[in-house]
């Protein structure tokens, strides 16, 4: 049986993720899971397919300001697949492990 304690941090534990992720929370609730916030990555993957274009399409016309454009773009990408991105923004520490 879960004391008055317990109750307490599970209620405090729903109001943070409804709080950070209203969509995951919902989702949740109603009883169809989505991905948390974290493991949503549409736009990068977009965001990457664009920047390995540029590149390639630098690197195919020997154009310098393409191929840096791509390079930039990729760098870009790779950090939207960062998934501590949204707290690192908000200046909280990522969790440890």
């Amino acid at each position: 049986m879960a004391t008055e304690e317990d109750r307490q941090t599970l209620s405090d534990l729903a109001e943070r993720i409804r709080h950070d992720d209203p969509r995951f929370f919902h989702a949740l609730e109603a009883g169809t899971p989505c991905r948390p916030r974290e493991y949503r990555h549409g736009t990068a993957w977009l965001m990457l397919a664009v920047a390995l274009g540029g590149l390639a399409l630098g690197i195919a016309l020997g154009h310098g300001l393409l191929i840096a454009g791509g390079l930039v773009l990729a760098g870009i990408a790779a950090h939207l697949f960062d998934p501590d991105r949204v707290r690192a923004g908000r200046g909280n520490p990522p969790p440890p492990g």
